[in-house]
């Protein structure tokens, strides 16, 4: 029986019932596979590709032609997450009609839906591309792609006064159409405070735990990522360990003519079949 894939009215209606959305990222076919098979609810295909995979120190370097090449091939190897694909820094900001251009492209190669940074500044772009059937989900608090601007990956909303414009911001966004909203790197009372103020999903990374999911990168959290790992973000696996120390069997077998087995080789294999 064929797997249907989870949609974004079922992952929007998970909040009305209660039941937290669990998110992590992907960039290849095969941890796809292996994440789809392990039951996570959506597989976000993060522009984080750009620091875990492509060895950049920010997302910005991210192209649309990256995003579009990994999202084929997370949504070839996945059979029920739901696919969101982040559109990349300068691919929705310059104009309306850039947004609905990219993000079509995104959602031809098979993503369901696409992600926005922003509030305010954004909304336009989110209205028109729900309008036309394009489904957004929206991420405030620490903006990756505005790292220059805010100097670092430092925590957001700290002040009053900008809760009070994430929550004006998280509102606006849920009025544009917006399915979900990504909250990253907040104060966990403001992300309650905004979890409670919207009706579709928030998913946190680093906002405490009163959202209504969490997302976190499948590199940092099966410890993969040998660079810079936030604090909030809990290890499951330490594979990174696990990488090295084969290799090192691997090359050590290799040097000493321990690997292959002389039995197992190709030409004892071949005269065997005669």
């Amino acid at each position: 029986m064929r797997i249907s894939r989870v949609t974004v009215p079922e992952f929007r209606e998970k909040k009305s019932r209660g039941e937290r959305v669990a998110v992590l990222t992907a960039y290849d076919a095969t941890m796809a596979r292996l994440l789809d098979r392990g039951g996570v609810d959506a597989l976000l295909v993060g522009d984080s590709l750009g620091m875990v995979v492509l060895g950049y120190e920010s997302t910005v370097p991210v192209t649309l032609d990256d995003m579009i090449h990994h999202t084929r091939a997370v949504v070839r190897g996945s059979s029920r997450a739901l696919v969101i694909a982040d559109m990349p820094f300068l691919s929705y900001q310059t104009s309306t009609a850039d947004a609905v251009r990219n993000a079509g492209r995104l959602i031809q190669e098979g993503a369901a839906a696409v992600k926005i940074e922003g509030g305010q500044a954004v909304l336009d772009a989110v209205e028109r591309l729900v309008d036309i059937g394009i489904p957004v989900m929206g991420h405030l608090g620490l903006l990756p792609q505005s790292v220059n601007q805010i100097g670092g990956y430092r925590k957001q909303a700290t002040t009053s006064a900008e809760a009070d414009r994430l929550l004006s911001d998280a509102r606006a966004l849920e009025r544009a159409g917006a399915f979900a909203i990504v909250l990253e790197s907040i104060p966990a009372d403001v992300a309650a405070t905004v979890t409670k103020a919207v009706k579709v999903p928030t998913v946190g990374i680093g906002a405490g735990p009163d959202c209504d999911g969490q997302v976190l990168v499948s590199y940092d959290m099966l410890g993969l990522f040998d660079g810079f790992v936030p604090s909030f973000v809990k290890k499951y696996a330490n594979l990174a360990d696990e990488v090295v120390s084969a290799t090192r069997t691997y090359v050590e077998e290799v040097k000493q003519q321990q690997f292959p087995p002389r039995a197992e080789s190709v030409a004892d294999i071949d005269r065997s079949r005669r």
